[in-house]
Parts: structure tokens; sequence; C-alpha cells
């Protein structure tokens, strides 16, 4: 296997493990071996689990935006591309592996000593909030930047509440409430057609 293949499936083994079993319950000698490689070549490409940890959550972040938004690309204009993200949502909740947000769940088991993938989950949710905030610039007309950031903010809410609450419960009902829910946000406005 190539060195950048190696690498590419050391993030994802590990990924897989830490959306399913815990960053925490998952140890680098079982990461080594779900992986089928030696330690030293584990360590060749990540110093540590939380350099892995980091590159797992950037992995399914990447791959989250970019499907996203070529989701959103594809709706009409207007209210369907501003409650997108909850069909979206919906589709994942019904892929076979859904154990809720990735970067939710490995930010809920971080101690304080671990400010570097605090830090990138936050960066990655803001990515996601600002994204939402071009959505609504492009849909909605003559929109104030306090109106974009009370529409975007609060899909953005209703979205990380939607997807933790469908995990929790296993149902989808979450997100069919806040997709009900979100055009009180947007309601008022001028939405293009």
């Amino acid at each position: 296997m190539q060195k950048q293949n190696i690498h590419q499936h050391i993030i994802t083994t590990a990924g897989d493990l830490f959306y399913a079993n815990g960053y925490h319950a998952t140890g680098i000698n079982e990461i080594i071996s779900k992986c089928s490689i030696a330690k030293a070549t584990l360590y060749s490409h990540f110093k540590s689990k939380e350099d892995i940890c980091i590159a797992y959550l950037a992995q399914r972040h990447e791959g989250f935006i970019t499907g996203l938004k070529g989701y959103v690309s594809r709706r009409k204009i207007g209210k369907n591309q501003l409650l997108a993200i909850f069909d979206y949502l919906t589709d994942i909740y019904r892929e076979d592996v859904f154990f809720g947000c990735w970067a939710l769940k490995t930010l809920g088991e971080l101690s304080a000593r671990q400010e570097r993938i605090f830090l990138a989950i936050q960066k990655q949710k803001k990515e996601l909030l600002l994204y939402l905030g071009e959505v609504v610039v492009d849909n909605v007309h003559n929109v104030s930047k306090a109106e974009i950031e009370q529409v975007s903010g609060g899909i953005y809410l209703l979205y990380e509440s939607a997807i933790t609450e469908a995990n929790l419960f296993k149902n989808a009902w979450p997100i069919y409430l806040a997709k009900s829910t979100a055009p009180s946000f947007f309601a008022h406005l001028d939405l293009k057609t």
C-alpha cells in the first residue's frame, strides 16, 4: 500500500472506531490492529492519537461540507435551499451507521488539556455557521447583517440540536421538528424565488 493510501487508511479506520466507540474508548493498539499495520508505521504517519483524531475530524467535516454544498446547490432557490440542511441530515440519519455529530461526540469526551481538538471542532462549527450565512444571503432579498446572523444562527442551532437528539432518540422526529420550526426565523423576510 502506498504511503498516502496508508495515511488515509489510518484516518478512516480510526475515524470509524472513534465514531462508533468514542475517542477515549479507542486505543492506539486497536487502531493498529484494525489497520493491520505495525506500530512504527502508525507513528511514521501520526505523532499521537490526538493527531489522528484531528485528521479524522477534518476528513469528516470536509466530506460533510462538500456534500452539503452540493445538496443545497441542487435545490430550488428560496425556502428549499434554506431548509436543505435538514433534508441532508435526514439522508445522513438514514445511512447504515448514525451516531450523531462526529464532532460533538468527540467534544463531549474532551478534557481541558485537549485544546487542539477543541479548537479544530470550534473552527469547523464556525465554518458551517458561515456557510449557512452564505445560504441566507443567496436566498433572501435585501438582507441585513443582523438578519443574516439571526437566520443562519437559528438554522445552525436547530441543526445541531436535531442531529444530537436524533441520535439520542434513535428517531428522525427531531430533524422533522427542527425543519418545521426553522421557517420562523425567515418568515418575515423577502425570499428569492
